[in-house]
């Protein structure tokens, strides 16, 4: 027979514990909203440094300041990227961790209008929305921060200024320095068109550089003392795109020329190529990757010239975390829909038009938890390489209308007005009050390692990293 003699006062205990939870969830929501107006400027002033892939120095400097204006100690240079950096608050455990981006990407510069008009022809602008990212995880960390602060909650906050995501991938080497070691749980969020948490992968990529190595010739004159290393680039491209019909449908493969000979009465004895390769796991990657090899070691032989193959960096694929996702749609059901105005549902419906899709303004609503996301859609990131030495929990928030196109103008648009801003306002909500369940409560913490280290299985990450320094391009 049950004795409620020791019932009742577990129910106390309980009913205490969720008080205080719920009662630091709203303070961690206030300390958003007091933030709003500081974390926008912050957001629009990164829009608009709009800065590529470790090229950040403005951006990075701008986020680093906030954090220690806020009591953070921070570290700035980590891992040997000038515009990574660490922001640290507390002592003890749990230590959370929560990532933040702030890169652009390059030729996409765009006004914040609903038709395309550049900012600044052939810029960089934030098609991806990073501008929002960066500024709504440190807004986070303040909040946790603040109660860690007041004695509410108790462990260690970090925030990691993570750059160039969409290339190089500064998680990566952020990860080989060890900065994620002593994290027990991390986060991180991305702008999207939809409100969800995350419950699929990613694909793992690898990035190959491959150049050739031939010999100049007159090409007229005497072409037959050529050995031409743009054919080499030519027959690899060639062969590349043959072996597209005897790949897994999960495989994606895509490449740029960049170099091919300076004149055409030269045969050129310099060529490169630069090609990704993507699947749905790593392993696949891998053997993708030693067929292009074969490939590049066969064209060097048919065009007697030189190839070299060199992997320079890639990413895993995400370990999602079920636990952690439905701990995210709760804390999404607790805030509701997000509210946007006829103002901005007129301004996502032009862009919509303008782009040819529906016209059905922006999706309000958190969607319903996936609970079987199957193979991923396509695209990577190097939040993927950090989900495999620590559990990393991912939500996604609307901040650009339905179905547009993704690193594109209209992301572009979006993200420097106030459709942006309230998306960034709500990912800042939803990563708060998620994180205060987690430094509340143990039992949860657990769930989410155990699950963790099931999906892991015993398998080691090694990184596609090549050896040595980061590829800092100069200033």
């Amino acid at each position: 027979m049950l004795n409620l003699r020791y019932l009742c006062p577990l129910l106390l205990f309980s009913g205490l514990a969720l008080a205080d939870t719920e009662s630091a969830k709203i303070k961690a929501v206030a300390s958003i909203d007091n933030q709003s107006g500081q974390l926008i400027e912050l957001s629009d002033q990164v829009w608009a440094f709009a800065e590529t892939a470790l090229r950040e120095y403005r951006s990075a400097a701008l986020l680093a300041d906030y954090a220690e204006a806020q009591g953070f100690t921070v570290t700035r240079g980590v891992a040997g990227l000038p515009t990574a950096f660490t922001a640290r608050f507390g002592s003890g455990k749990p230590v959370i961790g929560i990532m933040g981006e702030y890169d652009a990407l390059p030729g996409i510069s765009q006004k914040a209008t609903a038709v395309k008009e550049p900012l600044e022809q052939g810029a960089a602008g934030h098609g991806c929305g990073h501008n929002l990212f960066g500024a709504a995880s440190l807004g986070a960390a303040v909040a946790i921060k603040q109660l860690i602060e007041e004695g509410s909650l108790e462990g260690t906050v970090v925030f990691f200024g993570t750059p160039a995501e969409e290339s190089v991938g500064g998680k990566v080497y952020m990860v080989r320095a060890g900065l994620f070691d002593d994290v027990d749980i991390a986060l991180a969020w991305h702008p999207s068109n939809k409100t969800v948490a995350d419950t699929g992968s990613t694909q793992s990529m690898a990035e190959i550089r491959i150049a050739y190595e031939g010999r100049a010739a007159h090409a007229a004159y005497d072409p037959w003392n050529g050995r031409s290393a743009v054919d080499a680039v030519e027959m690899t491209t060639f062969a590349i795109n043959q072996m597209r019909e005897h790949v897994q449908p999960t495989v994606r493969m895509h490449y740029v020329i960049t170099g091919g000979g300076d004149v055409p009465n030269v045969i050129p004895e310099h060529a490169s190529l630069w090609l990704w390769l993507r699947d749905s796991s790593h392993d696949g990657v891998h053997g993708l990757i030693e067929r292009a090899r074969k490939i590049v070691e066969g064209v060097a032989i048919a065009t007697e010239t030189s190839g070299e193959f060199k992997v320079t960096a890639g990413s895993y694929e995400l370990l999602p975390n079920m636990v952690g996702a439905r701990l995210i749609q709760r804390n999404f059901e607790r805030l509701g829909p997000l509210a946007f105005d006829e103002n901005e549902l007129a301004f996502a419906r032009e862009i919509q038009k303008a782009t040819g899709k529906p016209e059905v303004g922006m999706h309000t609503k958190p969607e319903p938890l996936d609970e079987d996301p199957g193979e991923p859609e396509g695209g990577s990131t190097d939040v993927a390489d950090v989900s495999w030495v620590v559990p990393t929990l991912h939500l996604s928030v609307a901040t650009a209308p339905a179905d547009t196109p993704w690193h594109a103008w209209p992301v572009v648009a979006t993200g420097g007005m106030s459709i942006g801003h309230k998306g960034m306002v709500y990912a800042a909500k939803s990563l708060a009050t998620t994180m205060v369940d987690l430094y509340q409560d143990a039992d949860t913490r657990a769930a989410i390692r155990a699950e963790w280290l099931e999906d892991k299985g015993g398998r080691i990450y090694a990184s596609f990293l090549a050896d040595g320094e980061p590829p800092i391009p100069q200033q």
